[in-house]
């Protein structure tokens, strides 16, 4: 293995399998970043969403996805030409990948591709331990799904951030003020009745423990591209608390718990969580 990501790796300071497995993966994700970078890709678009907070901004939290934004709307913009740069540059580092575009079933504005390897393979590649071997079967697949926006809200703001590992290079992306607003377009727009993102409800807590203000503009375009705030007077920050406050009171803290619990290191890290947490929260939040 590349000495360059076994001393990766020890920064991981791994016990478990699930601490191997969201270190291979996050690996592998800064690779592709990489890979996308040498292409020029982001000429064209930004990283946003929780594994950008995650690899850019040290979010205390593994992410699973590589999610992006072209900067402007190209109707002729097409993900698969990037594949190969990003399968090519895992392989210069050790990883025997396979990517290829997600089939669309219905037209949106979204692409997506899905980035997958053998476990097992891999595990063994970063001379993980036996104990820890013994709990993947040799079929098991790590999968790291990639989509763009080609269609992206307006209003939003980019910046670019240095990564110095394997090698330093530049990733560009949404400012914390607008990842922020992505954030909470998330929590107020997903629909899944029997999932809670508490994912979404984590990085929410992390920005305000941060206090970064959300940009206002770009949220209100997000929720109003979405359907899902359509009146005829902007969005006000108290408006904003009032649905976010509404929103709280319906999550089942019991999902939202399961749902995060396999990326956060500490448990004790969630082990506050309340609905008056949250909604205490709301009340320290601040707009741009």
């Amino acid at each position: 293995m590349d000495k360059a990501i076994m001393s990766m790796l020890e920064e991981y300071q791994c016990i478990t399998d699930i601490d191997y497995e969201n270190a291979l993966k996050e690996i592998m994700q800064q690779i592709a970043l990489l890979g996308l970078w040498r292409a020029k890709f982001f000429e064209h678009a930004a990283f946003y969403g929780g594994t950008a907070l995650r690899i850019l901004y040290q979010i205390d939290r593994f992410s699973e996805d590589l999610d992006f934004s072209l900067l402007t709307y190209k109707a002729d913009f097409k993900l698969e030409p990037y594949l190969n740069t990003i399968a090519a540059e895992l392989a210069a580092f050790g990883f025997e990948t396979s990517i290829s575009m997600k089939k669309k079933i219905v037209d949106t504005a979204i692409q997506s591709a899905f980035l997958k390897a053998n476990t097992q393979q891999h595990l063994i590649q970063i001379e993980a331990p036996q104990a820890i071997l013994d709990n993947y079967h040799g079929r098991k697949q790590l999968k790291i799904k990639l989509e763009i926006d080609t269609e992206p809200p307006a209003g939003f703001e980019t910046e670019e951030i240095p990564i110095f590992r394997p090698i330093p290079f530049w990733v560009k992306s949404y400012t914390l003020p607008c990842l922020f607003a992505g954030k909470i377009g998330a929590v107020l727009c997903r629909q899944w009745k029997s999932r809670v993102k508490g994912r979404d409800w984590y990085d929410f807590l992390w920005f305000i423990q941060r206090a970064t203000p959300v940009n206002l503009e770009h949220l209100e375009i997000r929720l109003r591209s979405y359907g899902y705030y359509q009146d005829l007077k902007p969005l006000t920050e108290m408006t904003l608390k009032a649905m976010l406050a509404e929103k709280i009171n319906s999550i089942d803290l019991t999902l939202a718990k399961e749902d995060i619990i396999k990326f956060v290191k500490d448990p004790r890290a969630i082990e506050a969580w309340s609905l008056s947490l949250f909604q205490a929260a709301i009340a320290k939040m601040d707009v741009a």
